[in-house]
């Protein structure tokens, strides 16, 4: 079950199938999707995206706390502006946490403060790291990851046959607030 998670800005809350036209704006969105993991793909169309959010709805009720997808919402507007995710990482048990914005929301701080809202909830959960892997190009995230306060680990590729970025949190390298 996915948990309603509030900051100053944002509310992260479970997705609904109602949510697909937004979150198509941002999974359906090219400069999004090549970041993506390679799990997931460029959402083609709004048919689609249902399908997806549904998946993702069916599979909150078997995802272990702390685990979950969330819509990212702005607290002001309520616009959705992205998703955050916080999902088990095998073969570590290891969890790893992301997020995906809207383009037209990139550049507000919503990614660092959604990175924060989920490693917060994370470790009031029980879990000791988190860790975020990025593509050696997307220079966006690795500049979040710092921001956040994430430490980098190296390279690796045992994750998805991938050359990844690695980088970890724990609770004392979390800024104050």
């Amino acid at each position: 079950m996915t948990h309603r998670l509030l900051s100053e800005r944002l509310v992260l809350r479970p997705w609904t199938v109602d949510d697909a036209d937004a979150a198509l704006g941002v999974y359906g969105t090219a400069d999004v999707a090549r970041w993506l993991s390679p799990a997931m793909e460029r959402v083609p169309d709004l048919a689609a995206m249902h399908q997806v959010l549904q998946r993702w709805i069916d599979d909150a009720a078997r995802l272990d706390v702390p685990g979950g997808r969330w819509a990212i919402e702005s607290r002001e507007t309520g616009t959705l502006v992205g998703g955050a995710t916080l999902l088990p990482l095998s073969p570590d048990e290891a969890y790893e946490m992301g997020w995906q914005l809207h383009p037209g929301a990139w550049g507000h701080g919503y990614a660092t403060e959604a990175g924060l809202i989920v490693a917060r909830w994370a470790f009031a959960q029980g879990l000791e790291e988190v860790v975020s892997l990025v593509r050696p190009a997307n220079k966006r995230a690795a500049a979040t990851v710092e921001r956040i306060g994430m430490e980098w680990v190296g390279e690796t590729d045992k994750y998805r046959r991938l050359r990844l970025q690695e980088y970890r949190l724990r609770p004392g390298d979390l800024p104050r607030s």
